[in-house]
């Protein structure tokens, strides 16, 4: 008796050994994940003192690339098939387009300074290279890379005409500052679009170099560096605008290091699906700095009194603004971009980056933009937007003759242009991502909810406010869904 209760004991442990393994091996026994942002963040590489490492002296930038490839010498390779250098994304296929087709800075119209071809020198001062100054570049030329504009020590180091180096800077202290970029680095760049501290975002300026806490929780409670979102690799760096991009390749989300379930009231979480974390989070853009939110080119030429934030016999009339409450579109990621060429009703707003999506697209959320509106010209015989040179001999900014500066352009880019013009809206939309407000500032239900509150709930495609109506009118579930 005591044999058959031991072999039943052995028999009835091997059998819920087959029974229970197989379940322990395909469920997960320890606790869910915990919302743990810093375990996303990226290990900042060790600083090495280059000071003694160059000796020098150094007549040009190309010189100091070539030392910096005596070391790193796939560096300037990688670098060389990023956008950071080409200007331009993978091909991708557009509406409308027989054949996918690379689109970028270097190709792309824009309602700021309307475009780099033919305006080279000027627009190439923030390209990470040296010496674009025609169509003739050789980006085949890894030595034309400028490490420095990434990693030498601002202080030390400034880029002119051309992308070549500021007149009077001492490349060898450049050379031996170097270390990791840093926000100054980025910002050299990305703070000064569009002409100036603070001109073209709405959510990046010179106040994000040091900023306060409440000015962004990330870079002043933190301290984080571009690169712990905009994380790279072999020089390619994540994150990619819609004013350029028109797919959702290389891009940065929030749930990258935050969990879509952090919040501990579980109405806010039933807000993730449809609202986009910065919605909430970002509740104005340009808090510190004022930004342009109009420019209207067919004032400039003519001998008005100037201030940089109203006029200019350049560039025209301008308006900015500052702490301003975004405008809030349905966003799936994914934009139209207008193609040179492409036609236009001049009678009409023409969309230059228009965000897609709509409240029947399941991946499409409300998120806030910063749009800049502007006056350009266009062809009032083919009907599409031109692109004039500004800067350089013959050039606007030199003759202040509109109709040399388009015929100008019009050699550089092979686009016809009849002789005739006249002036057009456009606009440009700017996701807002960076001046992210600590939770305790966060917009508040009745922000949106209330009866001032900031949404324009019938242009997003609802009936009214959802929290009184619920209802959705009958929006394209691909199309713009609208807004404010």
């Amino acid at each position: 008796m005591k044999d058959f209760k031991h072999i039943w004991a052995v028999g009835l442990t091997a059998t819920l050994l087959l029974i229970v393994v197989p379940i322990v091996a395909f469920v997960r026994w320890d606790p869910q994940p915990v919302d743990d942002p810093w375990a996303s963040l990226p290990d900042h590489p060790q600083h090495t003192d280059h000071s003694s490492l160059f000796q020098g002296p150094f007549s040009s930038g190309p010189e100091v690339t070539e030392a910096c490839l005596e070391c790193h010498a796939q560096a300037a390779h990688e670098v060389a098939m990023t956008a950071h250098w080409t200007w331009l994304g993978d091909p991708v296929l557009i509406p409308g387009e027989e054949q996918p087709i690379a689109i970028g800075k270097a190709n792309l119209l824009n309602n700021f300074c309307i475009g780099i071809q033919s305006n080279w020198p000027g627009c190439t001062t923030c390209h990470a290279g040296y010496g674009w100054e025609d169509a003739s570049f050789d980006f085949s030329n890894e030595t034309n890379v400028d490490c420095l504009i990434c990693h030498a020590d601002p202080s030390t180091y400034a880029k002119g005409e051309a992308g070549l180096p500021a007149e009077g800077v001492d490349l060898l202290a450049a050379a031996q500052s170097v270390r990791a970029p840093t926000r100054e680095n980025c910002g050299t760049c990305h703070f000064s679009g569009g002409g100036g501290n603070a001109v073209k975002h709405g959510d990046l300026d010179g106040s994000l170099s040091y900023p306060e806490e409440h000015v962004d929780v990330h870079m002043g409670r933190l301290g984080f560096q571009c690169t712990d979102c905009h994380q790279t690799e072999q020089h390619r760096i994540l994150g990619r605008s819609i004013s350029m991009s028109v797919d959702t390749a290389n891009q940065i989300y929030c749930t990258d290091c935050h969990l879509p379930e952090l919040h501990d009231d579980q109405r806010i979480t039933d807000h993730v699906d449809t609202v986009a974390c910065q919605t909430c989070h970002i509740p104005a853009g340009a808090v510190r700095e004022p930004t342009k939110i109009h420019w209207d080119w067919s004032t400039a030429g003519n001998d008005w009194p100037e201030d940089p934030h109203e006029y200019l016999r350049i560039k025209g009339s301008f308006v900015y603004a500052e702490n301003i409450m975004p405008e809030y579109y349905w966003f799936n990621g994914q934009a139209d971009r207008y193609l040179l060429g492409d036609p236009i009703n001049p009678d009409e707003v023409t969309l230059i980056n228009e965000p897609l999506g709509g409240i029947l697209d399941p991946l499409a959320q409300i998120w806030p933009f910063k749009v800049h509106r502007a006056i350009q010209m266009y062809d009032a015989i083919y009907n599409y937007l031109l692109q004039p040179q500004t800067v350089g001999e013959g050039g606007f900014w030199t003759e202040f003759d509109w109709d040399q500066a388009l015929r100008l352009g019009s050699e550089a880019t092979g686009l016809l242009y009849s002789g005739s013009y006249d002036w057009t809206e456009t606009a440009m939309y700017w996701p807002l991502s960076h001046m992210v407000v600590p939770a305790e500032h966060a917009l508040q239900c009745q922000d949106c909810h209330g009866e001032n509150g900031r949404m324009d709930w019938e242009a997003l495609g609802y009936y009214g406010d959802p929290m009184l109506w619920g209802g959705r009118q009958g929006a394209s579930a691909t199309g713009d869904g609208g807004g404010q």
